[in-house]
């Protein structure tokens, strides 16, 4: 089959590769329809999540038709079911999966003491995302193993196409999780820091949990644009405004209630000074990661506000500022979505025609453009906010 590889640093490829098996009685075999590029796969294209190995199969959003079922897979799932999969592979029977935390299973990385030497603990598995999190393949192929697949599948049991319920594979769980992280209260104001698609799709979560005002902060016109007309949020753009001083104005100087880091590990600020700083860092190796919007989220935030963490972070940050945090009685949530607790909810409210995920869709290309789509995701070209593939 074709699929989508990592070759080295800012270089894939669409390779001819070995057919899925069933290995596991709860696996299945998916026959991929649509699969999609993420903001987190930038961060493994750019090098910055270890353990990666030429010829990894990339992608951990994606969906299609089962076309292989091992004999253990429960829940009704049949051959020839249309499924959406969530990205963290859960085993549904541990202590985390049984709270519900499905991206902290503990029975799904089978590397987990490599990341008990990064992290402390181990989290799930992911598709497609290194061998620190599991080295399973991902979905940016014709064809994919889903582990645990009564558990991480989700059957589309209508005819709505795919651009609708794509995304419940991981940006509209993780964007409506960092809102829910929140805790918001009616009247609430919530800054969000990042208009990608996690920042879109928080902004409207936060409206529907009951925010009076959602603030989106980033530097790409198109994307602010987006996030007006789509999301109906105010926003700014922080190579023109200070940000601090304009939530200030905006809140009557108390803050956000709640700031949503939907930036994570590849910051961008507008100081020259302040960004080469940080790249300085990451080159010599004394940092991994660029925490300019959470420094800011956090300064920002009101006193006793709350901080939601979901952009994704791969290690470890400098100059974060704890004596704020402490002293003003901040509270911050993070975590990987747990996408299995919020993908049938979400498809209700797809269904009833509370939120049309596809308004992020700017392009749709066939797999073997693969890497022009990673080129003009990462840089920015074409006004594109994300990238749908069709094998």
């Amino acid at each position: 089959m074709k699929a989508n590889c990592w070759i080295a640093p800012n270089n894939v490829a669409v390779e001819d590769v070995s057919d899925p098996q069933i290995l596991n009685p709860r696996d299945a075999v998916v026959r991929v329809s649509s699969a999609a590029i993420c903001g987190s796969d930038l961060h493994l294209l750019d090098g910055f999540i270890p353990a990666m190995k030429k010829g990894d199969i990339l992608g951990h959003e994606f969906m299609g038709e089962i076309v292989e079922l091992g004999p253990g897979v429960r829940d009704g799932l049949s051959i020839g079911d249309r499924v959406v999969v969530g990205f963290p592979i859960a085993c549904g029977n541990c202590m985390t999966c049984q709270r519900g935390l499905y991206s902290i299973c503990e029975n799904s990385n089978p590397n987990a003491a490599i990341a008990e030497v990064a992290m402390g603990h181990s989290p799930a598995g992911i598709f497609g995302y290194s061998h620190l999190m599991g080295g399973y393949a991902g979905g940016q192929a014709q064809y994919v193993r889903v582990p645990f697949a009564d558990v991480g599948a989700l059957k589309i049991e209508d005819d709505l196409p795919d651009e609708k319920v794509l995304f419940l594979s991981d940006v509209l769980p993780t964007g409506y999780m960092a809102a829910e992280m929140c805790d918001i209260k009616p009247g609430d104001t919530v800054a969000i820091w990042g208009a990608g698609p996690v920042g879109q799709f928080a902004a409207v979560s936060a409206y529907l949990l009951g925010a009076e005002r959602v603030i989106v902060i980033d530097r790409f016109p198109y994307r602010l644009q987006m996030a007006r007309t789509k999301a109906g949020a105010e926003t700014i753009n922080y190579e023109e405004t200070d940000v601090m001083d304009a939530l200030r104005d905006m809140t009557a100087g108390r803050g956000p209630d709640a700031c949503i880091d939907a930036v994570g590990m590849e910051g961008h600020h507008p100081s020259a000074a302040l960004h080469a700083y940080d790249r300085a860092k990451q080159a010599m190796k004394v940092e991994t990661d660029r925490p300019h919007a959470l420094r800011e989220a956090v300064l920002s935030c009101r006193n006793g506000g709350t901080i939601s963490a979901i952009g994704a972070y791969g290690g470890f940050i400098d100059k974060f500022p704890m004596g704020s945090f402490m002293n003003r009685s901040l509270t911050m949530r993070s975590g990987q979505a747990h996408v299995q607790r919020y993908m049938r909810p979400l498809l209700e409210r797809i269904r009833k025609g509370e939120i049309d995920p596809s308004f992020i869709i700017t392009h749709t290309m066939h797999l073997h453009d693969a890497p022009r789509g990673y080129d003009i995701f990462k840089n920015k070209q074409e006004d594109c906010v994300k990238v749908v593939l069709k094998p």
